[in-house]
């Protein structure tokens, strides 16, 4: 059985998917992702010690932008009306900052594409601020962990 694609017309050209007929329900995601880099440079984010200033600070403002603005990054997203987003960060080890997004709505479309734009925007802005002392830096493993809300139900990432 072929799965018919949403974003398809019967030309085959994109089109944007009608969610007027869906029911308002809440909606929530949560996507997890982060940035690997030198303990040396994960030191001297702890220690707020980057010429650029606040690392995480500035991360966390720029991913609750970046789920704004998703409908301009995306083509075809949906402009969501976003109620609650926000970014949290973790040290895992002596190299590693784990990113945890969750983007919420109340509406007909999820949020995924909202929280996955809040951690890779979080992301890329680690690595703006930190580039300088660190370019080996790699952005690993952003992926959606959780939704819910909607017709399809919860999934949660097994």
């Amino acid at each position: 059985m072929t799965e018919k694609l949403s974003h398809i017309n019967a030309r085959g050209e994109a089109r944007m998917v009608d969610v007027s007929t869906k029911d308002d329900t809440i909606r929530e995601a949560v996507v997890t992702g982060g940035v690997r880099m030198m303990p040396s440079t994960l030191k001297k984010i702890k220690e707020n010690q980057m010429k650029k200033g606040d690392v995480l600070a500035a991360a966390r403002i720029a991913g609750i932008m970046g789920a704004k603005k998703t409908p301009d990054l995306i083509p075809l997203c949906h402009t969501i009306l976003v109620s609650e987003v926000s970014v949290d960060f973790e040290f895992v080890g002596d190299d590693f900052i784990k990113i945890t997004a969750m983007a919420k709505s109340t509406g007909k479309t999820g949020v995924e594409m909202e929280a996955m734009v809040a951690v890779s925007v979080s992301a890329l802005t680690i690595y703006d601020m930190c580039k300088a002392v660190d370019r080996g830096m790699t952005i690993e493993g952003i992926s959606l962990q959780k939704k819910s809300g909607g017709k399809s139900g919860t999934y949660t990432k097994p």
